[in-house]
């Protein structure tokens, strides 16, 4: 009889696929019955309504300026965590992973103090209360998925590569966009879509610092609560089933990016 290698296959798939029913997909099946319950009119009305489109277009905008930010910076703070020995290396890369730990509603009142007109940065630059502002806040939240994506993969390439480019006549632009940087494109998918992922379902840093205007700096988190607030429980869930849709498709197409990436 032909054992497999790592046996107990069935045992843990069934775990595996009870738990993400109990934590994952039972909840989304109570979210879509419940949005089921509108009528199609209504249902059209509370996703397409103007306030619902602002507050889409505000959240997957900022989210994606967001992520792209992180992308830029993150790459930057991981190459000099990995690449350079300095007093202080130890205490800046603890400092990248405060967004972790730190409660989002304190972050966004100290984003609001320091961005605010007054504020030690908003006396010069006046972001609090603004779409900018928001955008500050999910950059904030998101960095360290992209710095603990990449970091690890940029620490583990082989430096023997870069020497033997170096050796051949490439220069450091040439060696960093032609050998380090396709190394790093999966890492960097990967850290984008957590970032991205990430920024979509920021509330706690956000309400702070946006001032929660409708139509302007109204995010979709917050326009479900405030939907949630006011008892239209069918309202609620109809949107928050629609941004559940948009960003399983978006993470999707990154998913696949990323796959296509792996396998040229």
């Amino acid at each position: 009889m032909r054992r497999d290698a790592l046996p107990g296959f069935r045992l843990t798939l069934g775990v595996t696929l009870g738990y993400l029913s109990i934590l994952v997909l039972l909840p989304l099946a109570a979210l879509f019955w419940r949005a089921g319950t509108l009528t199609p009119s209504g249902f059209v009305k509370a996703v397409t309504g103007h306030r619902a489109l602002m507050a889409y277009a505000l959240s997957f905008g900022a989210s994606l300026m967001a992520a792209l930010i992180n992308v830029g910076f993150g790459l930057i703070v991981a190459w000099v965590l990995v690449r350079y020995r300095f007093f202080g290396r130890g205490l800046i890369d603890a400092l990248v992973d405060i967004p972790f730990a730190l409660p989002t509603a304190v972050a966004g009142i100290a984003l609001t103090a320091i961005y605010a007109e007054g504020g030690a940065v908003g006396r010069f630059l006046p972001l609090a209360y603004s779409r900018a502002g928001v955008v500050v806040a999910l950059t904030f939240v998101g960095l360290p998925f992209v710095v603990r994506t990449v970091q690890p993969v940029l620490h583990d390439l082989d430096p023997s590569v870069e020497e033997a480019a170096a050796v051949l006549g490439a220069g450091r632009a040439r060696i960093f966009f032609r050998v380090i940087l396709p190394s790093l494109l999966p890492a960097i998918y990967t850290g984008f879509a957590l970032a991205f992922a990430r920024a979509l379902g920021e509330y706690g840093s956000v309400v702070f610092i946006s001032g929660n205007m409708p139509n302007r700096t109204e995010i979709v988190p917050l326009l479900i609560v405030t939907k949630l607030e006011q008892y239209d429980y069918g309202g609620a869930t109809a949107i928050a089933s629609v941004m559940l849709i948009l960003s399983f498709a978006i993470l999707f197409g990154i998913n696949a990016l990323q796959a296509r990436r792996v396998r040229e």
